[in-house]
Formats: C-alpha cells, structure tokens, sequence
C-alpha cells in the first residue's frame, strides 16, 4: 500500500519570484562592491567601439558571480537571473548572449587592462587585512595544462608537452593563502619557461605595490629552472629556491657528496631518504654567474619497483640563495607542491576547466574572471570568516554560498529569508557584518 505521502503526489511550481537560489552569493558581492570592482572595470577597461563596451562592470561580475555559483560555461550564467537573485546581488545580471559577445570583444590589450583591474583589486584587498603585509611572503611559480578539444580554438591546435591540445598558463600562486597574485594565459605548446622572466618581474612589481613589504621567495620546479628567472631574482633582490634540471655534470657533483654528509629525515620507510648540500654555480657561462647551495634530497625506491631494479637513489636537487638549516630549506621547497591546491580549485571551483571561446583573447579574459573569483572566495574566508589557512571555493559554496533564501519587502525595506538550523548561519551572520565594515572603494 502506497503512503499518501509518496513522493509522485508532490506538486512542484516554478512561480516564485521571491526565492534566491543562490542567496549566499551576497558575502562575495558585499566584498566585491566594498572593493569597488565594477568601478575598476569601468575605468580600466576599455573596449572602444566594440559590442561589448556597454555595461562592462555588470558583465564582469555577472561572469565572476557566475563562476563561484559553480557555472563553468557561459550559458551557466542565465542561473543568476532566476528568481530575486539580481537584488541579492546589486548589480545587473547581463544575458548569457551578451556576455558572450562581451568575452569576444576582447584583444589581448584588453586582457592586460584586465590584467590591471586584479592588480588594483589585490592591492586593496590586501590594504584591507588580506595581505601578508611585513611579513614574509612565497611566490609559488607554477604552470598547468588546460585541456580543450578540437582545432577550433586559437592557440589550442597544437599539443603540449603531455600530447593532448590545450592551453598553458604561467601562474603566479602566495604560498600558505593561495591567492592567485598574476596569471597569463600562453599557448598550448609554449615552452614552461617561456616568458617566465617577464612574467615574474611584473608579479614582483605587482606585490610590491600591493604591499608586501618582508622578504620575497620563490619557488618554483625544474620547468622554470632558466637564467632569466634567476637573473630577475637577483636583480629584485628577491631569494629563491628551484628545482635543478639533474645533467651530467650535476649527477656527477651529487655522487661526489660524502657518505657521513647526508642527514636521515622522516619517511615511511626506515632510512628511505636523507639529505645533503654542496655549492654548485648555475648557468656558469653566464655574466655575473655566482655559487648557490644545492641542496640534494635522495630517496630510496620501494622495495621490488622497477626503478629498485636500476639505481640505489633517487635524487632531487634545487639551488636555493636563501639562509637557514638545510633540513628546514628542504621541508620548506617540497611545501612548492601546495600550488596545486590552488590550481585544483581554479579548475574545479570557478571553471578554468573549460575556456569557452574559440578566441584566445576571450579566453585570456577568462582566465582573468576565474582569477577575481577565486580570489574574492579566498578573501570571503579570510577577512569574513577570519580563515587564517586557505578554503576552498567548493566548500565555501556548500556552506555559505549555496545557501537558497526569499526576499520579502516590508516598509520599504528589504529582508533575505534565510534557512532554520543552518549549521553554519553564525559563520555566515559574522562574515556578512566584517565584509560590511570595510570602507567602501569607488
């Protein structure tokens, strides 16, 4: 006997325009309006006679709000206008066909006036306790493949170096935060050091100015192990640590290390791994080249692997121009591999999974909208919520900006109807009062 109750007996109605689905979304957008970011927009970038010059701070946010909803696709967008969710949000929710001749109106100049609204946004996010002010702060230099299909988009028709086609941003990640500091989008078969020099100079710049004021370090892996890297390392006065390309003479410089050199260090497998340092001078051939410690990780195989069968070690060296104990350098560059939490959550929390446009300027500018969003949901969790370590964009939007709410309006006034027992409503409650106590850039 079937209850009265089952389930096929409900009724179900799209016909209210009070719901919200998206309500939560109101702690990023109070950040963002308290920032100014439409303002930036608006003044930085500026698209001259194309389609998509109107309204061009509305169609930013529509697209950064978009992506923090969990859109990954232009047309996702066309959820915000659903319901009072445009009041939540305070500005304009632009169709998904215009933002879609918005996103192809761009050239790559306007990607870098793009480049220049999450520059000044950093800075004032940062001036607003967001940044590591005095204090030390890493610069994890990164890479990562962004795979597309086929050869219709400009840029993406050739492989990259893990043979699938796509595109190959250089990225720029604050270790310990995640805060996205730069990106650029390259592509897909760019060398990994390809404009790496330029690239990190302009990020330097760019905290410099944000405020970062301590001790700059970067990190970075074997792809971006070039002079030019090191040279504007040393010419910024900024220390570094990176991985070494292992040639033969390297190899070599390793093996001479002696035996009562290496220092055991916790693994898994009793006396699996130890570490040593010795001098090594980089790009020797270079003007101005100078000795940097190398420092030499080397780790045992797992018993009955095949790479057991071969060699007694493997070795994993960087050179480092930094001061301190060798173990504590060591422990420090193998935290480089934090970057692709960060990387993770650009992919799979705000869409840069998926870069929509045939257009590569299009696509750059999408890049730009997946780095404020990621950056508005880690500032959200560190100026709202006090979040001293990094939240992801996926479970601050299970907690806070999934949230489904009702407008109703009662003497001229406004009210967001939130849900009874929501586990995190207190969190929630105390974010939107902190993001609202700081002073309002226009």
């Amino acid at each position: 006997m079937r209850s009265s109750h089952s389930l096929d007996r409900l009724d179900v109605a799209f016909d209210d325009a009070g719901l919200v689905a998206d309500a939560g979304l109101l702690l990023p957008a109070t950040l963002a309006d308290h920032l100014g970011l439409r303002a930036l927009v608006n003044e930085h970038l500026d698209l001259g006679r194309k389609p998509g010059q109107a309204n061009r701070g509305d169609k930013l946010l529509t697209l950064v709000m978009s992506a923090l909803a969990g859109g990954d696709c232009i047309d996702d967008a066309r959820a915000l206008g659903a319901g009072g969710t445009g009041r939540v949000l305070g500005f304009t929710i632009k169709a998904a066909s215009t933002l879609g001749t918005f996103l192809r109106s761009f050239r790559w100049g306007h990607v870098r006036q793009l480049d220049r609204v999450s520059r000044e946004l950093l800075a004032r996010a940062w001036r607003a306790g967001a940044g590591p002010g005095a204090d030390p702060l890493t610069i994890d230099l990164d890479s990562t493949i962004c795979e597309t299909y086929g050869l219709a988009k400009e840029g993406a028709r050739h492989h990259t170096y893990t043979h699938v086609r796509g595109y190959h941003p250089l990225l720029a990640i604050a270790a310990g935060t995640g805060d996205v500091l730069m990106a650029r989008l390259r592509e897909g078969r760019a060398n990994t050091a390809r404009g790496a020099g330029h690239f990190l100079r302009e990020t330097i710049g760019r905290v410099r100015s944000a405020g970062a004021t301590g001790q700059l370090t970067v990190r970075a892996d074997s792809g971006f192990y070039a002079s030019e890297v090191v040279k504007v390392c040393r010419t910024m006065k900024v220390r570094f640590s990176i991985t070494i390309r292992q040639h033969a003479s390297v190899h070599r410089l390793i093996e001479a290390i002696p035996d009562d050199a290496w220092t055991p260090i916790p693994y898994w497998l009793e006396g699996g791994a130890d570490v040593a340092e010795t001098i090594y001078t980089p790009f020797a051939d270079q003007k101005n080249a100078a000795p940097v410690r190398l420092i030499v990780r080397r780790v045992k195989p797992t018993p009955g692997s095949q790479l057991a069968l071969l060699t007694l070690y493997d070795y994993h060296a960087f050179i480092t121009d930094r001061d301190g104990e060798t173990l504590t350098l060591e422990a420090d560059h193998r935290r480089h591999a934090e970057v692709e939490n960060a990387i993770r959550d650009l992919k799979y929390g705000v869409g840069l999974n998926h870069l929509p446009s045939g257009k590569f300027a299009a696509n750059g500018a999408w890049l730009s909208v997946c780095d404020i969003a990621h950056n508005l949901a880690r500032w959200t969790a560190r100026l709202g919520l006090g979040e001293a370590r990094p939240v992801t964009t996926k479970t601050l939007r299970r907690r806070l900006f999934g949230l489904v709410g009702r407008l109703t309006r009662s003497a001229r006034r406004l009210t967001l109807h939130l849900p009874t027992r929501w586990p995190w409503a207190i969190g929630w409650t105390s974010a939107l009062a902190r993001l609202r106590a700081i002073a309002l850039l226009a």
